[in-house]
């Protein structure tokens, strides 16, 4: 009975390493490339994984925070998408270099003028952002993603503080504290400069450090499960022979 349980405990074990070593659903995030400071200007990525296996992601919409609006917001060109810049009119306008602006950017939408993003793969869409306000510490995003087959997946909910990741959370931009001479990592024109474009291929990223040592982690588990089993049955057998 005790090798019994011994097996028991270790099949449980090596499950318990499988599910915490299971990789995170992936959904669309927004990383800055170097740094994005409060009051300054950052080149920052949206990076969209197509997360199906018959489809293919055809067209991505990016709703800009609308109780922080930013007054530059310019995308970067993406090879084999159509890009569309959506402005509306701020119920309080803002004071940029001396002038002020009564509109602002609201929505970027990239639509897929071929195959767009196929399984297995994901995409970069790089915006020029600034000025980044100075009086919150990120900025959510939410976005809608569109695959070929009509599906449309909403990653528009907030994390709350203190509570689990929703489902379908939307991109979050962490902001840096200030810089002295307040233009971040990047100036409006960067755009045009900064960032990477093009389809890449979902085993070069170098997330997949992380998705590596969960398939590490998940084989070792199974591994000392199957151990366990076996360890228990031959226990088993030898104690029924004496």
């Amino acid at each position: 009975m005790k090798a019994s349980r011994i097996a028991a405990a270790t099949v449980v074990a090596g499950s318990a390493v499988l599910a915490l070593s299971a990789p995170a659903f992936a959904h669309v995030t927004v990383q800055p490339e170097g740094t994005a400071a409060k009051g300054g200007y950052a080149v920052v990525d949206f990076k969209v994984p197509n997360e199906r296996d018959n489809a293919s992601t055809t067209q991505l919409e990016v709703n800009l925070p609308a109780d922080h609006p930013i007054a530059s917001v310019m995308p970067q060109p993406v090879p084999g998408w159509k890009v569309a810049v959506t402005k509306s009119k701020l119920a309080k306008p803002l004071t940029m270099h001396g002038e002020k602006i009564d509109e602002a950017v609201t929505k970027v939408t990239w639509t897929a003028d071929g195959k767009g993003i196929e399984p297995g793969y994901f995409q970069k869409f790089p915006l020029s952002l600034g000025a980044l306000p100075e009086d919150t510490d990120q900025l959510a995003f939410k976005a809608i993603q569109t695959y070929s087959d009509k599906e449309v997946v909403r990653w528009i909910e907030v994390t709350q503080k203190g509570q689990d990741e929703p489902e379908n959370p939307a991109p979050v931009l962490e902001l840096s504290a200030a810089t002295d001479d307040h233009h971040g990592s990047a100036s409006p024109a960067a755009a045009g400069t900064s960032g990477r474009s093009g389809q890449t291929a979902a085993a070069d990223d170098s997330d997949n450090g992380t998705d590596d040592t969960a398939r590490v982690l998940g084989v070792a588990g199974i591994v000392i499960g199957v151990a366990g089993v076996a360890y228990g049955v031959l226990a088993g057998r030898r104690r029924t022979a004496a």
